[in-house]
C-alpha cells in the first residue's frame, strides 16, 4: 500500500482558518421567557458577517484559496428539535433534550442546521464555485460529520457539481497544510472532550449504532440543553464557584427553574450513566479494512499513514477513566461530601442531645465552620477544568515534530492567541459563537478572529486578523490591513 502524501493540486493557495462557530438551529424567542437560551436566537447569527467576510477575502487575496473549517462549526450538541413522524425511535428523554447519536438522527440534525442557516451555505457554495477549497476539520461538537450521509448532506448543500466536490475534503481531526502548518480543532487533548478513537468513533449500543460522544458534549447535551440561561460557549458562564451558583439561582432561575436541584440531579446521574456505558464499548473495528482506513485518513490530511497512528497516540485519556473527576464536573462530589456532613452532624447531635438538653440550632455552627473549605474545595475545582484545555509547550512541540511542520493551529479553547512557544508558532482563532458577559447578551465577547497565511517568495507567513465593521484589521493593533 502506498504511503506517499498526496496534496491538492496547487500550494500556492491563500490558507484562511477559522473555528468553533457552533452552527446550531434558531431558537423561537419566549415573549415569557426573554432570556430563555437568548443566545441562540437569530439576533445574533453572524451569517451574513461571515458572507461579507468571504466575499472580501475573494476579492482581496490574489490566487486561490484554502479555508479551513477547523471543528465546531455545526452544533448537533445544541439541536434540540426532533421530527414529529419519526420513521425511528425517539425517547422521551430525548425529545426534552437532544436525540441521540445515531446516523439517521444525525441526519435531521444537520438538516435543520442547513435549513435555518440558508445564507451561511449559500455564502460557502459561491466560494467554491469559484475555484476555491473547503476542508472540514471534524471537532468534539460536530463528530456527526464522520458520518458519511450526513457529509453528503452538506456536499448536496454547498457543491453545484462534481467539481465543486473534489475541492472538499472532511478531516477525521486533523490537517496539514502545505506541509508546514498544522491544523487540528484541539479536542484531543482535552480530556473532557476528546474523541476515544477519532480513526473508527462508531459504537454499538443497544443493537444501534451511534458515534461515541465525549464526557463534555454529553453535558452539553443533557444538562445544558435544559438549563437555558447558561450559554454553552462560554464556560465561565456554567463553571461557577458555589457562591456564584447561589447568586445565579435567585437572580435568574427562581422564578423559571425553582426545582433546579432536581434538573441538575437528574441530569448529573444520566450523564454519569451514559459516560461509563459509552467508555466500556469497544469501537466498532473492520480488522480487515483497518490500514485501508488509515490509508484514507492519512490521504484527506495530507499525511502519511505513521503520522496518523502517531496523533492518535497522542490523544489523551478519558476523564471518564477516573471517575471520580467527571463527578467533580458535575457536582456529585461535593454533593456527597454535604449529605455526608448532614448526616455526620445530625447524628452527632443526637448523641450530644442524650448527654446535654441542648437545641437544634447548635448544630448549624459546624456546618458554618465548614463552609469556607467546601467553597474554596470548589473553586478548585472549577479551575482546573479550565485550565484542562490548555495544549501546552510540550504537546505543541511532538506535534511539530511528528507532523514535520513549524506552525501549528487549534481551536477549541475560543481563546485567540498568537505566539512563538518554543520553536513552534501557536495559532488560535477563537471562536465566532455568540458569547456574552452578561446573561441579557448586551455584552459581546465575541471578536470575529480568523488566522491568515499568506504565500511569499520566502515562504509563508501567518498572521491573526479580525473581521470588524467591514474591514481586515490586525488583531492586536487594530490596524487595518486592507
Amino acid at each position: 500500500m502506498s504511503t506517499e502524501v498526496k496534496t491538492f493540486p496547487d500550494n500556492k493557495f491563500t490558507t484562511l482558518v477559522i473555528s468553533d462557530l457552533h452552527l446550531t438551529e434558531e431558537h423561537q424567542d419566549d415573549p415569557g421567557s426573554p432570556l430563555w437560551k437568548k443566545y441562540k436566537t437569530k439576533e445574533f447569527f453572524f451569517d451574513e458577517l461571515f458572507t461579507d467576510w468571504l466575499n472580501f477575502q475573494m476579492e482581496s487575496c490574489q490566487g486561490p484559496i484554502e479555508l479551513v473549517l477547523n471543528g465546531d462549526i455545526f452544533d448537533f450538541d445544541s439541536v434540540t428539535e426532533y421530527p414529529e413522524k419519526p420513521s425511528y425511535k425517539i425517547t422521551h428523554f430525548e425529545k426534552s433534550r437532544t436525540m441521540f447519536s445515531q446516523k439517521e438522527k444525525s441526519i435531521f440534525k444537520i438538516n435543520v442546521i442547513i435549513r435555518d442557516h440558508k445564507t451561511w451555505f449559500e455564502a460557502v457554495r459561491k466560494f467554491l464555485a469559484k475555484g476555491n477549497r473547503l476542508v472540514f476539520v471534524i471537532g468534539n461538537h460536530d463528530l456527526e460529520l464522520h458520518y458519511l450521509e450526513v457529509q453528503k448532506q452538506v456536499l448536496k448543500e454547498i457543491c453545484a457539481d462534481d467539481k465543486d466536490k473534489k475541492m472538499v475534503r472532511f478531516c477525521e481531526w486533523f490537517y496539514i497544510s502545505n506541509k508546514d502548518t498544522h491544523i487540528e480543532h484541539g479536542n484531543q487533548y482535552d480530556p473532557y472532550c476528546v474523541c476515544e478513537n477519532p480513526v473508527f468513533p462508531l459504537i454499538k449500543v443497544h443493537n444501534d449504532f451511534r458515534v461515541r460522544i465525549p464526557f463534555g458534549n454529553m453535558t452539553a447535551r443533557y444538562m445544558v440543553n435544559v438549563m437555558g440561561f447558561f450559554n454553552p460557549h462560554s464556560e465561565e458562564n456554567y463553571t461557577l464557584s458555589f457562591t456564584q451558583y447561589i447568586n445565579f439561582f435567585f437572580k435568574f432561575l427562581i422564578k423559571k427553574q425553582p426545582l433546579i436541584i432536581w434538573t441538575w440531579f437528574y441530569s448529573s446521574m444520566v450523564i454519569a450513566y451514559r459516560s461509563v456505558l459509552y467508555k466500556l464499548r469497544e469501537p466498532v473495528v473492520d480488522p480487515f479494512s483497518y490500514e485501508e482506513r488509515i490509508e484514507k485518513i492519512a490521504v484527506k490530511s495530507q499525511a502519511t499513514p505513521r503520522v496518523v497512528r502517531e496523533l492518535s497516540a497522542l490523544s489523551v485519556a478519558s476523564a471518564v477513566s477516573k471517575p471520580w473527576k467527571i463527578f467533580q464536573v458535575l457536582w456529585i462530589d461535593r454533593a456527597f461530601i454535604f449529605l455526608v456532613g448532614i448526616l455526620f452532624f445530625v447524628q452527632l447531635f443526637l448523641v450530644i442531645d442524650q448527654l446535654v438538653d441542648i437545641q437544634f440550632y447548635w448544630m448549624l455552627i459546624p456546618l458554618l465552620l465548614l463552609a469556607p473549605f467546601f467553597i474554596f474545595y470548589s473553586s478548585t475545582v472549577a479551575n482546573g477544568i479550565k485550565g484542562s484545555k490548555d495544549p501546552g509547550e510540550q504537546r505543541l512541540r511532538w506535534l511539530s515534530l511528528l507532523t514535520q511542520t513549524h506552525r501549528v493551529v487549534f481551536g477549541h479553547t475560543h481563546i485567540v492567541r498568537h505566539e512563538i512557544i518554543g520553536s513552534v508558532e501557536y495559532l488560535n482563532p477563537g471562536s465566532w459563537s455568540p458569547i456574552f458577559e452578561d446573561i441579557e447578551c448586551k455584552k459581546p465577547l465575541t471578536r470575529f478572529a480568523f488566522v491568515k497565511i499568506k504565500p511569499t517568495d520566502k515562504g509563508r507567513v501567518s498572521t491573526l486578523k479580525e473581521w470588524k465593521n467591514g474591514a481586515e484589521i490586525d488583531y492586536y493593533s487594530g490596524k487595518n490591513s486592507n
